[in-house]
């Protein structure tokens, strides 16, 4: 007699969603995300993590891979029990670097924070453009 498991893993979540490249849409991206994560069940703590790590890309992509004409790229998966991967894509193939800021300066410490609250995170290429992908642990 052969009998199934009952074990069934998490189904995976997903949201994506395109953007003009504009700084009011930096703000309705992170938006998006926070509804998305609490309809998850994402914790306070983790939905924090990743909206940070959504505005910080979605920045650099309006900021730095902005091409005029195209949008930008959100978009997250989360695979029901411990990670949220984030991916912004944008029509630029001009990779983001990460480096140290002068202390003094007013930006460009978005990628070391996105390292910082990742798991990991890396550039992927596309045929037209790139997406930066990062793993949040929930």
């Amino acid at each position: 007699m052969s009998t199934e498991s009952d074990d069934v893993s998490p189904q995976l979540r997903t949201w994506r969603l395109r953007f003009a490249p504009t700084p009011r849409n930096v703000v309705e991206a992170r938006r998006g995300a926070r509804c998305v994560l609490r309809s998850w069940a994402v914790s306070a703590d983790a939905r924090d993590v990743v909206e940070l790590v959504v505005s910080e890309l979605a920045t650099n992509a309006i900021r730095h891979g902005r091409v005029p004409g195209r949008h930008f790229e959100v978009a997250m998966t989360y695979d029901g029990e411990k990670t949220v991967d984030v991916e912004v894509s944008d029509a630029s193939p001009r990779r983001p670097v990460l480096s140290a800021p002068d202390p003094e300066a007013a930006s460009g410490r978005g990628l070391l924070l996105v390292a910082a609250l990742a798991e990991t995170w890396e550039v992927r290429e596309r045929c037209v453009g790139k997406t930066v992908w990062a793993r949040v642990v929930v």
